[in-house]
C-alpha cells in the first residue's frame, strides 16, 4: 500500500535537453541539478516525471515534448520504449555517432590526465539495423502488459484483462525479472529470424504447450537461441524445462520442414533455476553441430556456446583495426589476453612469430584451439585460468616475453595485478580493445608512467545503441 504521507516526485517543466549519457539517457540541467532522462533526445524541450530523487540529480522521464529536437526520428520498432534495447532507436544515426565519439573523447580527456594525440573519427557500421548474428529470447506465462491494453476499456470491465493470452516469446523487461515482453518483429537480426521465433510461438499456442513460469520453475518451453552468419548458416537451440520427448520432436520436426535454412537444429533440457546452458549437453536434432563464419581467409568455428562476436561485419574492422595497430612483425611474439575463442589471436598470428592467447572460459580456449586447426595454423597457443594468476613469471619464461600485447578485457577492465605485470614485462606495443571507454581511461592512467598513448580508434559494434568500442595503441617511452 502507498504510504499516504510520502509526497508525489515533481514533475519539472521545460527542460532543455543538451547531452546524452554514457549509459543512453538523455541528460538536462536545472541550477542546482542534472537530470538523467529517459526517452529524450538532445535538442528537445520536455516535461519530465522525476521517478528517483537524490541531492545533485533527478531521474525521470518525459511526459510531454515541447519543442522535439531536429536530431530525433521516428522509432522503427514497435516496441521502442518498453523493450530495453536500442534506447537511442529515436536519434538519427549520424548523431548517434557523434554521442559515441564524444562518449570516447570524454573519457579519455576528462577522467585521466595524460598526453592524448587527436581522436580518430568513430568507424561507423554498415547497417544500423540487422546487423546481430545472434539473438536469445524467452518464454513466459507472465507476459508484460503495455500501458494501452492495461488501459483499453473493452479490456478494464467484464472479462477484462483476465482474457488476454499472458503467454509471450519475447525480451525480459528492464527491473522484472519474470516478466517477458512479446515480441511482434525485432529488426536486430535478418529474416528469417522473425518468422521462426513467430512460427514457435504459434505452434506452441496451437498446440497447447505450456510457457514456462520463473517463479513457479513449471512449463515446458524456456528459451530460443537464433545464430546466424555471414555466410548463410543459420542456428536454432530451444531449452526444454523438461525432457517431453514426444512433444519436443514434434515441434522440432515441424520448425525443421517449415525452414530448411536452419542448417543446426538442437535442442537443450534445461531444469535449472537459472537459464545458462554453458554447463549443459546441447542435443543435436538435425543437421550440423556447428555454423561457421568467414573472415578473409579465415574460418571460425561457432557452436551453440561459443563466443562470437555479434557484429560480423564490424567485427571485421574492429579486428582489421587491431592488426593495423599492432604492427606485429614475423619475429614478434604476441600475447592476445582474454583471448575468447581466440578469433583476434587467429587473425593476427600469420603476421607473428608465436601468439599466446589466454582466456577464463576453458570452452572458449577449446573453440580457441578448434579454429587453430581449422585454419591450419601452427603458431598459437592458449591457456584456460584466471588472467592475474596465469600471467606470471613462469608463464613467461615457458612462452616468451612479448613484443606486442593485445587486450580486450570484459567490461570491468583489467585487473590492477594484470596492468601492473604488464608494466613489469615492457612489451613493445599494447593494442587495448575495450567496450567501456571509462575503465579503458582508468587503466591507460595507470599504464601511462611507462607508455605513450599514440592512437586512439572508436568503432561502433551497436547501432540504436549507447554501446561503443574504442582501440588504442600504446608505445613504450
Amino acid at each position: 500500500m502507498r504510504d499516504q504521507n510520502k509526497k508525489p516526485l515533481a514533475i519539472l517543466e521545460n527542460i532543455n535537453v543538451i547531452d546524452a549519457s554514457s549509459d543512453g539517457q538523455a541528460v538536462g540541467r536545472m541550477e542546482d541539478f542534472v537530470v538523467f532522462i529517459k526517452g529524450a533526445v538532445p535538442g528537445d524541450i520536455v516535461d519530465v516525471q522525476v521517478t528517483r530523487k537524490k541531492n545533485k540529480f533527478r531521474e525521470g522521464k518525459v511526459i510531454k515534448i515541447h519543442q522535439p529536437s531536429d536530431k530525433r526520428v521516428l522509432p522503427v520498432c514497435s516496441h521502442f520504449g518498453t523493450c530495453g534495447g536500442c534506447k537511442w532507436q529515436n536519434m538519427s544515426y549520424d548523431w548517434q555517432l557523434f554521442y559515441k565519439q564524444k562518449q570516447v573523447n570524454d573519457a579519455l580527456t576528462r577522467l585521466i590526465k595524460i598526453e592524448l594525440p587527436e581522436i580518430q573519427k568513430i568507424i561507423p557500421s554498415q547497417k544500423s539495423y540487422t546487423y546481430r548474428n545472434k539473438l536469445e529470447f524467452t518464454f513466459s506465462n507472465k507476459k508484460w502488459l503495455t500501458v494501452e491494453q492495461i488501459q483499453d476499456k473493452s479490456l478494464a470491465f467484464g472479462e477484462g484483462i483476465d482474457q488476454i493470452s499472458r503467454n509471450a516469446l519475447g525480451f525480459h523487461i528492464p527491473g522484472s525479472f519474470d516478466k517477458i515482453l512479446d515480441i511482434d518483429t525485432c529488426y536486430l537480426q535478418e529474416e528469417p529470424s522473425n518468422a521462426i521465433r513467430n512460427e514457435i510461438k504459434k505452434y506452441a499456442l496451437e498446440n497447447k504447450l505450456s510457457f514456462f513460469d520463473l517463479r513457479e520453475q513449471i512449463g515446458l518451453l524456456r528459451n530460443i537461441i537464433i545464430r546466424s552468419t555471414s555466410t548463410g548458416e543459420w542456428m536454432l537451440i530451444i531449452a526444454f524445462h523438461y525432457d517431453a520427448k514426444e512433444e519436443i520432436e514434434k515441434l522440432l520436426n515441424h520448425i525443421s520442414d517449415k525452414f530448411p535454412q536452419i542448417t543446426s537444429l538442437q535442442y537443450v533440457i534445461n531444469s535449472k533455476r537459472n537459464d545458462t546452458i554453458s554447463d549443459l549437453e546441447i542435443k543435436l536434432f538435425k543437421g550440423n553441430d556447428s555454423i561457421y563464419e568467414q573472415m578473409e581467409n579465415l574460418k571460425f568455428k561457432i557452436g551453440p556456446k561459443s563466443f562470437y562476436q555479434t557484429n560480423s561485419e564490424q567485427a571485421y574492422e574492429l579486428y582489421k583495426v587491431t592488426r593495423d595497430f599492432a604492427s606485429i612483425k614475423k619475429t614478434d611474439i604476441v600475447y592476445d589476453l582474454y583471448t575468447g575463442t581466440g578469433t583476434i589471436a587467429n587473425f593476427v598470428a600469420h603476421q607473428a612469430k608465436k601468439v599466446v592467447g589466454v582466456e577464463y572460459v576453458p570452452a572458449a580456449i577449446e573453440d580457441a584451439k578448434i579454429n587453430s586447426n581449422l585454419n591450419s595454423i601452427s603458431n598459437t597457443t592458449f591457456y584456460a585460468g584466471d588472467m592475474k594468476d596465469v600471467l606470471n613469471d613462469t608463464f613467461i619464461n615457458e612462452n616468451g616475453k612479448p613484443d606486442v600485447i593485445i587486450t580486450d578485457p570484459p567490461r570491468a577492465g583489467m585487473h590492477e595485478d594484470v596492468t601492473k605485470k604488464i608494466l613489469e614485462i615492457e612489451p613493445h606495443r599494447i593494442v587495448y580493445v575495450s567496450c567501456n571507454p571509462a575503465t579503458q581511461a582508468r587503466d591507460l592512467q595507470l599504464l601511462d608512467s611507462k607508455y605513450k598513448v599514440i592512437k586512439v580508434q572508436p568503432v561502433d559494434m551497436f547501432p540504436q545503441t549507447h554501446h561503443v568500442e574504442n582501440v588504442v595503441l600504446l608505445e613504450i617511452r
